[in-house]
């Protein structure tokens, strides 16, 4: 005789859910979550007691700060949390199959970019369902976690890219970090000297590439829905010409984010564009070898005045698991996970910006080093805010017009075009 016989449908599918999901836990959380004979996450009297939660961090301190902030929210809502973390190529893979299968988690986080992906087959619950709200939250921050006019997720905090500079570099030279296209060129061409180039960047051909070159292209008025305009091949000739004249090396076509922050660490760069999470690594490159760096908005082509860069970080959402009474619960966790307290711990330990604008200035105004990205995040926008999930094509197209220009195969309006053409 089927187990399943005389149960509800909906509860079927919870509790093969919740099966499949121990499966995936540890010994000592499979024990406690699923040797009670009853449904896992529920007790007895049918309150939920536990919440699975599955996010992609792996490496310290990143998934020793989630777990102590899973646990508090987690303690606070009288709940035990069974997290399951993913690295790297595998999350995405992983999250697609458990749509599939309907056996996602109670708790989902996702880098903001996905969210519409997953939104679109059905699989996330808008979160005013659950009396959740963006009050506050920065433009770019609501419009990252948004799909088809319903926000599907709540992001606690942000990060986008910056300006940052060699200050004793720039000191000697006599010059001011650039505000403006034109400062930018001239400014890294003084900087440039025998071993220092005076400009870095990514424009390797992966997303990382496109994401480096968006505040470029959109700061001039380009825009991912077509390529070949003369706004987005302005915004490439400016970084062919920093290639072309040396004040940027050729092997940046190469380079990472990673690769950038590691030349401009050593002395090989008086400027890059880069992130806040490269930010532990230049502390630590000031007190072993004294580097000091200040850090900008990235500068604006003449006429205009706003820097427009790209948001990132993790949203986190709710699925929808069938269970509307661990879906409540996962909601207050989610509230928790975005809390005035939690928005300040991650924006402290994780150099990120608080996604709520008046705890952003709060924390601008306790660290200075994160001024220029709070001022950032304010104009900043989704990657997916225009193509939705055909984001990645556009990414693409990107990426290839600026190695096809960078390289010499053509010139920034013909590579654009040849680009939006493929």
């Amino acid at each position: 005789m089927s187990q399943w016989r005389d149960i509800p449908a909906r509860t079927i599918r919870r509790r093969r859910r919740r099966l499949i999901g121990c499966t995936l836990l540890p010994a000592a959380l499979a024990l406690t979550a699923c040797g009670n004979g009853v449904e896992p996450g529920v007790d007895s009297s049918g309150r939920v007691v536990s919440l699975r939660v599955l996010d992609y961090y792996t490496n310290q301190p990143d998934t020793k700060i989630y777990q102590r902030l899973y646990a508090a929210c987690g303690k606070r809502l009288g709940i035990r949390i069974d997290r399951e973390s993913v690295a790297g190529a595998g999350y995405m893979p992983r999250v697609l199959q458990q749509a599939a299968s309907r056996t996602l988690p109670d708790v989902l986080m996702l880098d903001n970019p996905d969210l519409q992906q997953i939104a679109s087959v059905g699989a996330l619950a808008p979160i005013a369902d659950f009396g959740l709200s963006t009050k506050g939250y920065a433009r770019g921050v609501v419009a990252s976690s948004t799909y088809r006019g319903k926000v599907y997720g709540l992001q606690p905090a942000a990060n986008t890219l910056a300006l940052f500079y060699n200050k004793k570099m720039l000191k000697e030279a006599g010059v001011e970090p650039p505000g403006r296209w034109s400062e930018l060129k001239r400014t890294a061409k003084e900087l440039t000297e025998s071993d220092t180039y005076g400009m870095g960047f990514s424009a390797v051909a992966t997303y990382e590439g496109a994401w480096q070159f968006l505040p470029f292209m959109w700061s001039n008025g380009g825009t991912e829905r077509n390529l070949a305009t003369p706004a987005t091949a302005q915004a490439v000739g400016l970084w062919r010409d920093l290639v072309a004249d040396g004040s940027a090396p050729k092997s940046v076509v190469n380079w990472s984010q990673a690769d950038v922050n590691d030349q401009f660490k050593n002395g090989n760069l008086a400027m890059m564009v880069n992130g806040p999470w490269q930010l532990p690594l230049l502390d630590e490159a000031h007190k072993k070898k004294g580097l000091e760096f200040g850090v900008a908005k990235i500068p604006v082509p003449e006429g205009k005045k706003t820097s427009v860069a790209p948001l990132g970080g993790e949203t986190f959402t709710l699925p929808q698991t069938g269970d509307r009474r661990t879906q409540k619960k996962a909601a207050r966790f989610v509230a928790c996970m975005n809390s005035e307290r939690v928005q300040l711990k991650l924006g402290r330990l994780r150099d990120l910006v608080p996604a709520r604008t008046d705890l952003a200035e709060r924390l601008a105004a306790d660290d200075p080093r994160l001024r220029a990205f709070v001022e950032q995040v304010r104009a900043a926008r989704a990657r997916t805010a225009l193509l939705g999930p055909a984001w990645p094509k556009a990414a693409t197209r990107i990426y290839t017009a600026l190695q096809t220009a960078l390289t010499g195969g053509a010139t920034p309006t013909q590579a654009v075009r040849q680009a939006q053409n493929d």
